[in-house]
């Protein structure tokens, strides 16, 4: 039985394994203990706040598989990306040049220093143990943070944004990180990355160019790399475009990976999420049906697990006494169901800007 709670103290070790194997290393998931502990103490202050508004919380949750007794997943939900220090993205821009003299028209693609995306509440920090890997489990993890974000809206804001991990070379290098930001701080993409891990990425923009990057004089690779997602990262971006978010205007500023945003309103979790009543009754008696994300509505007790959507003829949702225990719901409660499943992924064409 897999089930998505917050996390806590005694999580330290998984989240330390998780981040560890993480593909590829993770920025906002360092492998390194004293941060991680401050995460969770930071998240642990999140839920226990009394929040009118999204400011600097962060909410990190974990997966947990009750039949085995450990941790197989983690990720986060920062309230606000930009809240303490600016959160910066490359943005992709073009610029006309012309001379009517010379009879000369060119449009030159750019790239330019942004914090735009700083207002938006950013999915982070994902990591699922490989065993799980393309089981509903990582569908789970991923989309519990938009329930809870539903039951909570006014602890977030309405842009939803995710940041991908770029493409990497063969050697685990980054092709954009070598043609830019090489050059100024002489430190190859995993070092940078790690630092940028424990301290934070603020001092990257502090010392990058803040003129606007003109793509013809990057190298071939690195123009290819831009909005390019991590192999390893294809089918999530894929199911978050099936979500309803689209991609932006936005990439890393170390790996150019793609920044999606979404209007949360919009997504397919918040659309199609209903309310029922608690019904409970033995799991052989309930009637064969699609599985569904089931979460309670208890804050620092956040609870969202697969169960099938089983409604009965009032429109009680018919659950079995263990999912129920996990819940911690009582028969009369209620609780907000999702389908599981999604539309198929297409194609996303930009919708202007963030």
């Amino acid at each position: 039985m897999l089930v998505v709670r917050p996390a806590r103290s005694s999580d330290l070790p998984a989240l330390e394994r998780l981040a560890g194997t993480a593909t590829p290393r993770l920025t906002n998931l360092p492998a390194h203990r004293d941060r991680l502990e401050e995460r969770i103490t930071r998240s642990q202050r999140s839920f226990g706040r009394v929040v009118d508004f999204p400011e600097d919380e962060h909410y990190t949750f974990v997966l947990e598989d009750r039949e085995r007794g450990e941790v197989v997943g983690t990720a986060t939900i920062r309230a606000q990306a930009g809240a303490v220090d600016a959160y910066y993205t490359y943005r992709q821009e073009t610029l006309i040049h012309a001379s009517q003299q010379l009879n000369v028209r060119r449009e030159v693609q750019t790239l330019s220093l942004s914090h735009e995306v700083s207002e938006a509440s950013l999915l982070c920090a994902l990591s699922l143990d490989p065993r799980y890997k393309g089981t509903s489990a990582e569908s789970l993890l991923r989309r519990a943070r938009l329930m809870f974000i539903a039951q909570y809206p006014e602890r977030f804001a309405d842009l939803l944004a995710v940041a991908f991990p770029g493409f990497l070379d063969e050697a685990g290098e980054s092709p954009f990180w070598a043609s830019v930001g090489q050059h100024f701080f002489q430190r190859g993409y995993q070092e940078i990355n790690h630092i940028a891990g424990v301290r934070s990425k603020s001092f990257i923009a502090e010392v990058m160019p803040q003129f606007p990057l003109y793509l013809p004089l990057l190298t071939p690779p690195a123009r290819a790399a831009i909005g390019r997602e991590h192999p390893d990262h294809e089918v999530a971006l894929e199911e978050m475009l099936a979500e309803g978010f689209v991609r932006s205007r936005h990439v890393d500023i170390f790996d150019a990976g793609p920044v999606i945003k979404g209007e949360r309103d919009r997504l397919e979790t918040f659309r199609r999420a209903s309310w029922h009543p608690v019904r409970i009754r033995p799991a052989s008696s309930l009637p064969d049906a699609e599985p569904a994300m089931i979460a309670n509505q208890k804050l620092g007790d956040f609870r969202c697990v697969v169960a099938r959507y089983a409604l009965s003829p009032t429109g009680q949702l018919m659950l079995s006494p263990e999912h129920a225990e996990i819940l911690g719901v009582e028969e009369g409660r209620a609780v907000l169901a999702a389908p599981l499943s999604l539309p198929d992924a297409i194609d996303a064409l930009d919708e202007g800007e963030l």
